[in-house]
């Protein structure tokens, strides 16, 4: 299978495996919002930042060090499998220590056993690390999309069991815990690597001189884009949290998850690929063009369509959340420049330029938290908004010097996906605003609206990302077909 074969194959795959993955997640998260109350989901919101930071100290950069390694031994995974192991229980160890403490900090006694019940999921999900990081590294993602999909339907059905029968917030914690449990057991039973009894200080040392740094980054970014949950939680209410809990779940949904896809599937690839310059740009082109005319599109369109999506998929009660998701849309929209460009320093095996962009731009964040504090949610969002452009900047010159392709060339080529894609939304928002249809009617339409309109006006002008893709998913239909027909044979 060539390098395009093997990319296009995983990046099918990795697309049906986030998408199923999270479209279950996502219809669960609905099911549970019209059930539950929004402070309980700003319960949940205030463990966010403590979670989030255990995890990546429990992964510690050694993933990306494993994909990136070229050949990789049986005696490297099971010492980072130990590693990671040993960690889990470090940190789920300290968060028991200091579960009181966090209930005092938020002044909600509920807190402390609310984290020494979900601090297990820390351990449950260490024990699948390893599987997955091997998974991505030969790009199989079909199996990895079979697993998502078993995991999260099974941790929903838990989840919205016990939250009919009145167990309220703690049928969110059963609905991580499940999934987090799930996915273990089935990457243990189907993935086929299992530990050796070996710790391999050699290995530790090669792979930690790369991931420490990324170690570091990751704490520091997960610190950054929780900070807010910690903020809004603590000088404001769980019940304000829980809008804007909704608002960012969201808008990540399109957001990140496309560029998680991306990531996973190209960061092994384009590793194979780091000292050809020329081919590691010109395939890092297609990439960043391709990818920001599917993000403009998606981000925009939610900005578009928040009204009646919040409306129609969660009900009045969260209205506030709203006006939070339109202002998300115009952050999130800019996440995967960020991530693809750091992708590529970490490509270049550059993690010590990494960690260094990632305390430059949250010392620049800094003033945005202050501001929230003090005038509101919706300042601190503009605030935001404006330290994601200063940030895209940073990234796309520094992996742009890398690699010749400056940020003045990334806007050029993005520039006719963003306004083919504010073109398009543009007439959605209108339509939605001066029809007066009920919310779910008005969602269809403006969703229906905004395809045809993407598809014209592709076809109409020729758009090169669009006929590029549009070629991308036809040759893979094409393949699936053949396929198909040669197994019934």
């Amino acid at each position: 299978m060539t390098l395009k074969h093997k990319t296009v194959n995983g990046l099918f795959w990795s697309f049906i495996d986030t998408f199923a993955n999270q479209g279950v997640q996502f219809v669960v998260g609905i099911v549970l919002a019209r059930i539950l109350s929004p402070k309980e989901f700003g319960l949940i919101g205030m463990l966010t930042i403590f979670i989030a930071i255990s995890q990546s100290l429990i992964d510690s950069g050694f993933t990306q060090a494993l994909i990136r390694k070229k050949n990789c031994t049986d005696a490297d995974y099971s010492t980072v499998f130990y590693f990671n192991l040993a960690v889990s229980f470090l940190t789920y160890a300290i968060l028991l220590t200091f579960s009181g403490a966090i209930g005092s900090f938020f002044k909600e006694p509920l807190l402390k056993p609310l984290i020494q019940v979900l601090g297990i999921g820390l351990i449950l999900n260490s024990f699948g690390i390893i599987q997955r990081a091997i998974l991505t590294k030969t790009i199989n993602f079909k199996l990895q999309t079979k697993i998502s999909l078993i995991a999260s339907s099974g941790s929903g059905i838990i989840a919205v069991t016990m939250a009919l029968n009145g167990f309220g917030v703690w049928s969110l914690i059963a609905l991580t815990l499940s999934r987090f449990g799930l996915t273990s057991i089935f990457l243990w039973i189907w993935a086929k690597w299992k530990p050796r009894a070996v710790f391999s200080k050699k290995s530790f040392n090669e792979l930690f001189g790369f991931g420490s740094k990324l170690l570091l980054s990751g704490i520091i970014d997960t610190a950054y884009r929780n900070i807010y949950y910690l903020i809004i939680g603590k000088y404001f209410s769980a019940v304000e949290l829980g809008y804007y809990t909704r608002a960012d779940q969201f808008n990540s949904l399109p957001s990140q998850n496309i560029t998680g896809v991306i990531q996973r599937v190209t960061y092994p690839v384009l590793a194979n690929i780091q000292d050809d310059i020329p081919r590691l740009r010109a395939n890092y082109r297609k990439l960043i063009r391709s990818t920001m005319l599917i993000t403009f599109v998606l981000m925009l369109g939610m900005a578009a369509t928040a009204k009646p999506m919040i409306l129609t998929l969660i009900g009045e009660k969260w209205s506030p959340a709203i006006i939070y998701l339109q202002m998300l849309c115009f952050v999130g929209m800019f996440y995967p420049l960020h991530a693809l460009n750091l992708n590529m320093l970490q490509v270049q095996g550059r993690s010590d330029l990494f960690l260094k962009l990632e305390i430059i731009k949250k010392i620049l964040a800094i003033p945005t938290i202050i501001i929230g504090v003090y005038w509101g949610i919706k300042i601190m969002i503009a605030g935001m908004i404006v330290n994601t452009v200063i940030a895209y900047y940073l990234n796309s010159y520094w992996s742009g010097r890398m690699m010749g392709y400056s940020f003045k060339q990334q806007v050029i080529d993005i520039l006719p996906a963003f306004m083919m894609a504010v073109f398009v939304n543009g007439i959605v928002f209108i339509v939605g605003k001066m029809t007066t249809f009920a919310p779910m009617i008005l969602l269809f339409t403006q969703i229906g609206l905004g395809a045809i309109l993407t598809i014209l006006t592709g076809e109409i002008i020729k758009q090169d990302d669009y006929i590029f893709l549009k070629k991308l998913v036809l040759e893979k239909l094409i393949t699936i077909k053949r396929t198909n027909n040669e197994e019934t044979k």
